[in-house]
């Protein structure tokens, strides 16, 4: 444990930034999640909506400094690239 008042401070300040990040995270797994089944039912609507509303909360992830800006950049080309995927699925059938 820190002894002196402003260690006690930074401890206190990074405990709550480590449960913001991880809740944030957590949001983004979820509708990372969501999209992801949204496909698998085979609902497109729904799915590229979704796929908007993962790509915005991964770039405010970036701007809040939760995600390296690559890691989200290849997180949303590889969601894309399934969507991409899942078009070309439909118009071969």
């Amino acid at each position: 444990m820190p002894h002196h008042k402003s260690a006690k401070k930074a401890l206190r300040q990074s405990e709550k930034r480590r449960l913001r990040n991880k809740a944030f995270k957590s949001r983004v797994k979820t509708e990372i999640k969501k999209f992801l089944n949204y496909l698998e039912s085979g609902n497109l609507e729904k799915a590229e909506t979704q796929l908007r509303v993962a790509q915005s909360l991964l770039h405010k992830g970036v701007s809040k400094g939760i995600f390296h800006w690559k890691r989200a950049g290849n997180k949303i080309s590889k969601l894309f690239q399934k969507l991409e995927k899942f078009k070309q699925k439909l118009a071969t059938q």
